[in-house]
């Protein structure tokens, strides 16, 4: 069986006081017959791009994922491939 595919489906760039924080906008991608929503992309301080996947927090203080990619190796699988993406996509974190 083939590997799903992973695309942008929609992109919404965040506010201005959030991009001064780091945080550059929200992404939804089809992955295979999938919608995952909620993935943000950020630049960290040294000015690297990164994905972080939707999470909540229990009153222990504890994250919880709703989606989160196997392994290390997925998961820069997906934020290699949703860069390239990003990368040409009009008025992205430039």
């Amino acid at each position: 069986m083939a590997e799903p595919q992973i695309r942008i489906r929609s992109w919404v760039k965040a506010s201005e006081s959030e991009i001064r924080t780091g945080l550059l906008g929200y992404l939804s991608v089809f992955y295979g017959d999938l919608v995952l929503d909620g993935i943000v992309l950020r630049r960290t301080a040294d000015g690297r791009f990164a994905l972080s996947f939707p999470a909540r927090t229990d009153k222990s203080g504890r994250r919880h994922s709703y989606i989160k990619p196997a392994s290390d190796e997925v998961r820069q699988d997906i934020e290699r491939e949703l860069l390239r993406q990003l990368a040409e996509h009009p008025g992205v974190a430039g």
